[in-house]
């Protein structure tokens, strides 16, 4: 069974990750290998360059991402052609992984949640995320609340999930973790 991890912004959803490590679940982080496919692909480099421009990366082989932010920001269509080209590449280095587990912040919007069995959604009070975005970057509660408006509202998610774990800083969080996977343990011998 595979399962998908996902969360706004600030919900804490890399935290529950660790948890899970701790119980010797490897999970895949697709932002992680988005950055490592855009590095060492040389397919992706060849359509990023060739999408972006002869600039796209720096002399030593690194992404120039001051570059491709630009060219990100520039526009939505912009945004949409790299998500076509990278995205790909992540849904086939998961497949080819072998992970049952995953996290990606955008699991719905980019699709991927095509590729698991059930979705765990790690969910936390506004306020919480805010303050946690505000400590964790050094930005503004404005500026927060404009990163997770960005993004699909919670609720949203919550309600496509098949299960959810409350981040809130009062709820108990391993326990939680332990009774998810004694229920996803459960629901394996009927899958």
């Amino acid at each position: 069974m595979k399962i998908g991890i996902t969360g706004g912004i600030g919900s804490g959803k890399s935290y529950v990750c660790k948890l899970l490590a701790a119980r010797g679940i490897t999970v895949y982080d697709c932002d992680a290998a988005a950055k490592r496919l855009m590095r060492t692909s040389p397919t992706l480099r060849r359509q990023l360059t060739e999408l972006i421009g002869a600039n796209t990366y720096q002399p030593d082989g690194t992404l120039n991402k001051a570059v491709v932010a630009q060219f990100l920001l520039a526009s939505e269509q912009n945004a949409k052609a790299i998500d076509a080209i990278v995205h790909p590449a992540v849904f086939r280095d998961f497949i080819e992984s072998g992970v049952d587990w995953m996290e990606s912040a955008i699991l719905y919007e980019s699709g991927i949640n095509r590729l698991v069995d059930r979705v765990l959604v790690v969910t936390a009070p506004e306020p919480v995320r805010i303050r946690r975005i505000m400590q964790r970057d050094g930005i503004s509660a404005e500026k927060a609340r404009e990163w997770i408006d960005r993004q699909w509202p919670q609720d949203r998610i919550r309600a496509l999930a098949d299960y959810e774990i409350v981040n809130d800083g009062e709820t108990d969080l391993p326990s939680q973790v332990d009774s998810l996977l004694a229920r996803i343990n459960q629901e394996k011998t009927s899958f």
